[in-house]
């Protein structure tokens, strides 16, 4: 095995097949990220979401997509000049994967690729040893990248520093920025199609580090969204309102399935219901 691949594996406590796969996606995400960075993208974006919540902030479960936003609109940004620093990143550690695009909607904001490969080939080259003959029904890898090419305003941006797999800065949201992000997709994410206890295992995570929210930006989020217009008023206060009615509607058997896959510690889902929800939230502090 390359040893960068083996360093990086040397973090994870694995323990099953799913712990292999999860910590492969992972390092694969970073290789991604690192050419990324290489190729000079995060002049003109920054990385946000669960992903850079687990890889830069120690979020304790995986996460499936990297999310990034530009600093500025640009309706023209070509996501694929960036390619080249992906493909050349992987196949410096030996990884087979092919990027696949999604054509873009008239009306989206979003740009997205797909990086796909052959699960099995890739388990066989970070755990050379492992016997998965019995696992050919393994789906493929496919790691999901956007863009979004038209933020809204407000955020707020660090730097941060990774060595592996090689040396490389990482332009992000700061935790603020991150949060509003959060609570935002939390408000309007269409959860009778899509309940995504993730959400609210990341909330969880940033209540517990004393976050405050940054109410510049998901106020412009808001406005986006429609659910708030520029001349609304809007303060902590508000969206702590707006917090406790969304708790209340929330389906938590399906959030507690949907996030189960992705952490270790199960036992802590049995708290959640909107009580719960509405009683941690209730100290969350706003900064503009």
């Amino acid at each position: 095995m390359n040893n960068v691949l083996e360093n990086m594996l040397e973090k994870y406590d694995i323990k099953n097949s799913a712990d292999e796969i999860n910590a492969m996606k992972e390092i694969i995400q970073e290789i991604v990220i690192c050419g990324l960075s290489r190729g000079g993208f995060f002049d003109e974006a920054a990385f946000y979401g669960g992903t850079a919540l687990r890889i830069f902030y120690g979020l304790d479960r995986f996460s499936e997509d990297l999310d990034f936003a530009l600093l500025k609109p640009n309706k023209n940004f070509e996501l694929n000049k960036y390619f080249s620093f992906i493909e050349k990143e992987v196949q410096a550690y030996g990884l087979d994967l092919k990027i696949v695009t999604k054509e873009k909607t008239n009306n989206s904001n979003i740009l997205s690729a797909f990086l796909k490969g052959d699960t099995k080939e890739h388990i066989f080259i970070f755990f050379p040893v492992e016997d998965i003959s019995k696992s050919s029904s393994m789906k493929d890898i496919k790691i999901k990248f956007e863009v979004d090419i038209n933020p809204p305003s407000g955020a707020k941006y660090e730097f941060k520093y990774k060595l592996l797999p090689s040396p490389h800065q990482v332009r992000l949201y700061d935790e603020p920025s991150q949060f509003a992000g959060k609570i935002h997709a939390i408000l309007c994410r269409n959860w009778n199609l899509r309940t995504k206890g993730r959400d609210l295992y990341d909330y969880i995570f940033y209540l517990s580090k004393g976050t405050k929210v940054n109410l510049e930006l998901i106020k412009s989020k808001l406005i986006e969204s429609k659910v708030l217009n520029e001349k609304s008023e809007f303060n902590i206060n508000i969206l702590k309102e707006m917090l406790y009615k969304k708790f209340e509607k929330i389906n938590y058997a399906d959030a507690k399935e949907d996030v189960m896959p992705f952490i270790k510690d199960i036992d802590s889902l049995k708290l959640w219901n909107s009580d719960f929800f509405i009683n941690i939230s209730k100290d969350i502090k706003g900064i503009i």
